[in-house]
């Protein structure tokens, strides 16, 4: 049997208080699934039998205190015959687990038919692998915890979804060569993370420039910019240097930040320029 343990990866499925959207959509799961429950005659411990749980963990889904699993889900659906409607609630519940702002950065990135992007200090989210991303939150201090460290990857690796919509949107990203040099959770994640670089620029759609540490000055001083443009001809932008960090909306603010921008990709490294060095610096070691 399955039993609902205090472990790492069962905090990871707690629900933030924080969160108010997020704990309202996990306890009407949980009203609904005991509805269900209840209207069958179904007690807990019955439940608990034939979906292999511990009885603690239904307590818990039930009041809206923890996010149920997609097996979960799937299991409690087939027990209480539900005929798909408990577990049609995956999609929604699997993204409530991922933080508010986190959500809400990627169904930006959804609805986006164009991003560019300026980092100075990391791999752009987008670009990033498992590892790496690991890597960088495990880095943050005050520390996270470990369950902490696997919500936000998991956050992260969702957001990567975006490589699998049809269309893709147009993907413009310059990093800093400090980025692509620092050996982020050490030289095999580092290797696979250039790697993966590599491989996203076989899409058509994803342009990667580098700013080459021998620009002694240029537009990205101030530091990172991007730049989210959506099909209905709005969009919105953010940059460290400007608006104090704030995201805006506004078109002469926008149009700053994008001519900023701009003068950022005329002063990096061309796009064939950029991948023949990454793949110097993968040869070097």
């Amino acid at each position: 049997m399955s039993v609902d343990s205090d472990g790492t990866e069962e905090h990871s499925w707690s629900v933030d208080p924080e969160d108010e959207q997020g704990a309202d959509i996990v306890a009407a799961f949980g009203r609904q699934m005991r509805a269900r429950r209840e209207a069958l005659g179904v007690r807990v411990a019955e439940l608990a039998a034939r979906i292999r749980y511990g009885e603690g963990l239904i307590y818990k889904v039930e009041g809206g205190k923890r996010i149920a699993k997609p097996e979960y889900l799937d299991r409690v659906d087939e027990a209480l015959e539900a005929g798909g409607l408990i577990k049609a609630m995956k999609e929604d519940l699997t993204r409530v687990r991922y933080p508010k702002k986190v959500r809400e950065l990627a169904k930006m990135e959804g609805d986006a038919v164009e991003i560019g992007a300026y980092r100075v200090h990391g791999i752009h989210g987008l670009l990033q692998t498992p590892g790496y991303a690991r890597a960088l939150f495990r880095m943050r201090q005050p520390a996270y915890s470990e369950s902490e460290v696997e919500r936000f990857a998991a956050a992260r690796e969702a957001r990567w979804s975006i490589f699998e919509r049809n269309p893709v949107p147009a993907l413009g990203f310059v990093q800093e060569e400090g980025t692509l040099r620092r050996h982020i959770g050490g030289t095999m994640v580092w290797r696979q993370q250039l790697e993966r670089l590599l491989e996203l620029l076989e899409f058509r759609c994803v342009t990667l420039q580098v700013m080459p540490l021998a620009s002694e000055a240029h537009a990205g001083m101030d530091g990172g910019i991007e730049v989210l443009k959506f099909g209905d001809g709005t969009a919105v932008g953010r940059s460290e240097g400007a608006f104090n960090g704030r995201p805006v909306s506004d078109p002469k603010r926008l149009q700053l930040l994008e001519l900023r921008y701009g003068m950022i990709r005329a002063q990096a490294l061309s796009p064939r320029e950029s991948r023949e060095f990454i793949e110097y610096l993968l040869g070097e070691t």
